[in-house]
């Protein structure tokens, strides 16, 4: 059974709304139906390199803190970058063969969801440099939250969830 990663900061109702959110699309009826996806929720501070390898893509969760990802979020980069097949070059950008099909998760689909007061942009750009020095694909749009979490981005989260686990299905 293929296995979606949920690394998330939650640290309010409004990023433990969207939390609850994806992870009911990914474990929804009609994927169980199609053989499923195990589902493991990890908050960012106890990820691990060993739970990255262990999956077959993954869900990033953050807050948007003076335009950038959370300092669990990135403490959890920091942690297990190396150790999944991450590497950059001198200047910072993705060094040869970093994101090759011989990486320990390249190839890899993600999706994130961000929540914030005033500004995403430098916590979603902060994200997505990352995962792209990983080498991971993006398997779906970025939720982006500003304010306060309504139906719409609740049932955005949903389906992003759901979007995620499905391409792991495949």
């Amino acid at each position: 059974m293929p296995r979606l990663l949920v690394v998330h900061h939650s640290p309010s109702r409004s990023m433990q709304t969207l939390l609850e959110r994806v992870v009911a699309g990914a474990q929804d009826d009609d994927l169980q139906a199609s053989g499923g996806v195990e589902v493991v929720v990890r908050p960012a501070l106890e990820a691990n390199a060993d739970d990255v390898l262990a999956a077959d893509g993954y869900v990033l969760g953050t807050t948007a803190n003076f335009g950038y990802m959370s300092g669990a979020l990135k403490h959890f980069f920091d942690s297990t970058f190396l150790a999944v097949g991450g590497a950059l070059d001198d200047s910072g950008a993705p060094a040869d063969g970093a994101g090759a099909p011989g990486s320990s998760s390249a190839g890899r689909p993600y999706g994130l969801w961000l929540h914030g007061r005033y500004d995403l942009t430098g916590a979603e750009r902060s994200v997505q440099s990352i995962v792209g020095a990983l080498g991971w694909r993006q398997g779906y749009d970025v939720l982006g939250v500003l304010g306060p979490v309504d139906e719409v981005a609740e049932a955005a989260a949903y389906e992003l969830g759901a979007t995620i686990a499905a391409l792991l299905l495949d």
